[in-house]
């Protein structure tokens, strides 16, 4: 149909016009500027982020994790194996339901969290761009990902 919003436009070749190169070099930007920060408490990046969803709720189920990070149990489960073995959480069966795996922080994992606070002021420091001109961004990028999502 000529003139419908699915009708889309000539498409370039070249790298520079690639939405998806922009982002794919942000991610990598964001994780140099995240290496030595996270470095200094022990973490990786994926780690960081399992802290994070628990700092903000603790004693949640594998599931709710994997749905709030994206990731599925297969590669989440190691990762907090990992951190297990760390000291950082704790895993176990939920008394209701003896199939779900319930995660929830230690001591020591809860603690990381006032060595990690000073981490977000550093990353926005970094990206030279106000709270509000990232928080636009941010839902930007949130939507987008929203409709490829939906388109696949």
């Amino acid at each position: 149909m000529a003139g419908s919003q699915h009708d889309t436009p000539a498409v370039t070749a070249r790298l520079d016009d690639f939405l998806c190169f922009s982002i794919y070099a942000a991610e990598h930007a964001f994780s140099r500027a995240y290496k030595p920060l996270l470095a200094d408490i022990r973490l990786t990046y994926p780690q960081y982020l399992v802290m994070t969803v628990l700092w903000e709720e603790d004693d949640q189920s594998v599931g709710q994790l994997g749905t709030k990070l994206s990731l599925e149990s297969s590669t989440l489960t190691p990762l907090l194996k990992r951190m297990e073995a760390d000291g950082l959480l704790s895993r176990h069966r939920d008394k209701q339901d003896e199939r779900v795996v319930r995660v929830k922080l230690t001591e020591p994992g809860d603690k990381l969290r006032e060595r990690a606070a000073k981490i977000p002021a550093c990353i926005l420091g970094a990206t030279g761009m106000s709270l509000e001109e990232l928080g636009r961004l941010r839902d930007q990028i949130t939507q987008l990902t929203q409709r490829l999502v939906e388109a696949s």
